[in-house]
């Protein structure tokens, strides 16, 4: 008797178990597959925190924080009158930067470091203070010591002393015209700029010097440093891609159709190396974002051009050492990219512009 009723157990555990992995087959998530994000999960969990903007239950916009695996998301600005964007924290995690924008205006990555009032706030989002009237310090951006900001005008890139307001210095913008990012050695800064006459030029121009380089030519954006500052992640979307979605991936770029998916790839700040990092047929992907320790990759995936921030966008997190990464299906880019792997990718909530710190968030463990 006790010997039957454990066979009764042992074969009602393995039809559930059966029963789990046809689940998942018909989900389309094999599951070697979930074992590995969820391992994945579990290895970002205690890696600092992530600021965002997300949809907010009353339709506008928010900051939120969570842990790199999606947990303990919690909404920082819970304004109904704007949309909050573009956070980064200082580098000591401390402080919080973001644009306050009118709920009544578009968003779009191309534009939301210059619209709105610049804001300043403790990194848990307590005692927000306007720093700026309406299109002031636009595409602010934090100085290596978190005392100075730079922010990108149509007369240069001037550098401000924080506590003061005070300009220090200002300098040729060498054709830098939006997403301002200063590196964490205060060496360089990084943006898309008109370049040789080709616009969308992912661009690095030194600090001190004021040489430039392009980085990568054609059709880039939303770059951003390692913690090396010695390479940059940065969007692509590469010429002449063969299209096998029935069109549906072509854009107006000036007189001509441009085919193909924005993709997100690395390179040193010279130009001299590039690999692709992610990619998927189907979805731009934007605003990717190098973990602190500089082993993780965090990035946006968007249907419309230009990362317009609207319900489509979705965050996902892979490994850097798992690149390059294709998602989907993505008949066309694996074609290109034979040896490229699945993943695992961490899906994670809706967002986009996304920061990371390892410091520690004030009422935070």
């Amino acid at each position: 008797m006790i010997h039957h009723s454990r066979t009764v157990r042992l074969l009602i555990s393995l039809s559930l178990f059966m029963g789990s992995i046809a689940h998942c087959w018909l989900l389309g998530k094999p599951p070697a597959n979930d074992v590995l994000v969820t391992k994945l999960a579990n290895e970002v969990h205690n890696k600092g925190w992530i600021v965002y903007t997300g949809p907010s239950e009353k339709g506008d916009w928010d900051l939120f924080i969570m842990r790199p695996d999606g947990s303990d998301k919690r909404n920082l600005t819970q304004t109904t009158t704007y949309h909050e964007i573009g956070a980064r924290f200082s580098p000591n995690g401390k402080q919080l930067l973001y644009r306050r924008i009118p709920r009544t205006t578009k968003l779009g990555l191309d534009k939301c470091g210059a619209h709105g009032e610049l804001v300043m706030a403790r990194s848990d989002g307590s005692e927000p203070q306007v720093y700026g009237k309406p299109g002031e310090f636009p595409w602010a951006t934090w100085g290596p010591d978190g005392r100075q900001i730079a922010c990108l005008t149509k007369a240069g890139i001037e550098i401000f002393d924080l506590a003061s307001k005070k300009l220090l210095r200002s300098m040729d913008r060498k054709g830098i015209y939006q997403q301002l990012v200063w590196s964490p050695d205060g060496k360089s800064f990084c943006g898309p700029a008109n370049y040789y006459g080709e616009m969308w030029t992912v661009v690095r121009l030194d600090a001190e010097t004021g040489a430039v380089n392009p980085v990568n030519k054609y059709q880039n954006c939303t770059a951003d440093w390692f913690p090396d500052s010695h390479h940059l992640i940065f969007s692509s979307r590469p010429a002449n891609q063969e299209v096998l979605d029935g069109g549906k991936g072509a854009q107006a770029v000036g007189q001509k159709l441009d085919y193909g998916w924005t993709q997100l790839w690395m390179a040193d700040r010279e130009g001299k190396t590039r690999s692709l990092v992610y990619g998927e047929d189907g979805r731009h992907i934007y605003s990717g974002e190098i973990s602190p320790d500089g082993k993780y990759v965090l990035f946006t995936r968007s249907k419309p051009d230009l990362g317009a921030v609207n319900d489509s966008v979705a965050m996902s997190l892979i490994r850097l050492q798992d690149a390059p990464v294709i998602g989907g299906e993505s008949k066309a880019l694996r074609k290109l990219h034979p040896n490229a792997k699945d993943g695992p990718v961490l899906s994670l909530p809706a967002g986009c512009c996304a920061h990371w710190t390892a410091a520690p968030i004030a009422g935070k463990k």
